[in-house]
Parts: structure tokens; C-alpha cells; sequence
């Protein structure tokens, strides 16, 4: 499987929740945010809340909240909360082994999208929701600087 949008929506999400920490947002809340439907923004809820990222309360005053401390949240912790199997897609099916080329292609392809892979978790590992939180609110007041 390759890399899909659930990463970007959950990172969003986690991000909105540490923008509004001291209440909890609806599904819907979120949801208009992304320009995007509440079913899938609960789907992806639901995953970052099994990883124990979000927590949810029902009833009136019910929503997701963040679980953790936005420094304590990293994007690494948000994809692979929502993001199964390798990032780069691999042969769906081995390659022939009568040519040159197709016996050694998938064990160098292996080795190179492995240390590639390996990269993108380190770097995603290194940015927080915090941070990200930070650089919304400094554009934000940027804007509001213009107008």
C-alpha cells in the first residue's frame, strides 16, 4: 500500500484539536475544516484514539480531544497511526528470474526504498503538532497583519 490522504487529515485533525485544546471538537467540526466528510474524519478519529493520540467523550458536551500533549504528538505518530504497510509500493508480483534485469531488481529496489522510508519516518518523527500548531498561528497573524 502507498502513501494515501489519511496521514494529511489525521495530522490536520491533531492539529485543529491543539488549536482549540481547552474544548473538545466534533467530527463535523473537524470536518468542515478539511472541507471533508465527518464519516471519514471519525474513521480516522477512531484510529488516532486506538494509537491513544485523541480521546472521545459522548453525549452533549461530547468530541475528540488530544490524548497527549501537542509536543508529545509527533507526524510520524499521526501516519502511523493511519497508514498500513510500506510508504513506497513494492512488485505486486516477483519478477522474472530469466532476465538480467528481473532477478536482481527487487532486492536493490527493496534495499532503497527501505532506507527511503526510513528517512521520511525520521524527518516526520522530528516536527511535531506543537510545531505545526506554532507555524499556523505566526501565518495567521501574518494575515491579520495585511488587512
Amino acid at each position: 500500500m502507498s502513501l494515501s490522504s489519511r496521514s494529511a487529515v489525521a495530522i490536520h485533525a491533531l492539529t485543529m484539536l491543539a488549536r482549540w485544546g481547552d474544548r473538545s471538537l466534533t467530527s463535523a467540526e473537524v470536518a468542515d475544516s478539511l472541507s471533508s466528510n465527518p464519516v471519514l474524519v471519525r474513521r480516522i478519529l477512531g484510529n488516532l484514539r486506538d494509537a491513544g493520540l485523541v480521546w472521545s467523550a459522548e453525549g452533549r458536551n461530547g468530541g475528540w480531544s488530544l490524548a497527549r500533549a501537542p509536543r508529545e504528538i509527533t507526524l510520524h505518530d499521526a501516519f502511523a497511526a493511519v497508514e498500513a504497510g510500506p510508504i513506497l509500493s513494492r512488485h505486486a508480483h516477483p519478477a522474472s528470474d530469466a532476465c538480467e534485469v528481473g532477478r536482481h531488481m527487487q532486492g536493490l529496489l527493496e534495499t532503497e526504498f527501505q532506507e527511503a522510508e526510513r528517512a521520511m519516518e525520521e524527518r516526520l518523527g522530528r516536527t511535531t503538532i506543537a510545531h505545526l500548531l506554532q507555524q499556523v498561528l505566526d501565518r495567521e497573524r501574518e494575515v491579520a497583519s495585511r488587512m
